[in-house]
């Protein structure tokens, strides 16, 4: 099994979060994460739409997952997101993180997040600190 694999599945099987949104791992390499969730009813605003703070959970865990991928302990210090379009009840969301620069501390991500559509529904950018510990 790849790093990226076994860095996930340690990453994921303490992460109670993650688990509580339902997300299903489409695929994870090195600087590359792939995750899916469909929204509940749970998740929606006062405005009938998904709260803000689903497709930002989804990213960040796409970011996480991505940043340690390369068994480098890999800490968020810097997250911002853009919502592009409304997401509704049963919508399925796909968020695809990827490497865009990394030095020997710092990496910096983006994540897309799309509907079943194929609709952008957000895009996060993520800044990671990488430390000098392996995550397995």
């Amino acid at each position: 099994m790849k790093t990226a694999e076994l860095v996930f599945n340690k990453m994921f099987n303490s992460d109670m979060f993650s688990q509580w949104l339902n997300i299903e791992k489409i695929l994870t390499n090195e600087g590359h994460c792939i995750l899916k969730m469909q929204v509940r009813s749970d998740m929606m605003n006062g405005h009938n739409v998904a709260h803000g703070g689903i497709s930002y959970s989804l990213a960040d865990s796409a970011f996480a997952f991505a940043c340690n991928s390369y068994n480098q302990l890999s800490l968020s210090i810097e997250t911002s997101i853009t919502h592009t379009n409304a997401i509704r009840e049963n919508d399925i969301l796909i968020a695809e993180a990827k490497l865009i620069t990394q030095s020997k501390k710092i990496g910096t991500y983006e994540v897309i997040v799309k509907n079943q559509e194929d609709i952008i529904v957000a895009v996060f950018k993520g800044v990671c600190y990488r430390t000098s510990q392996n995550v397995i």
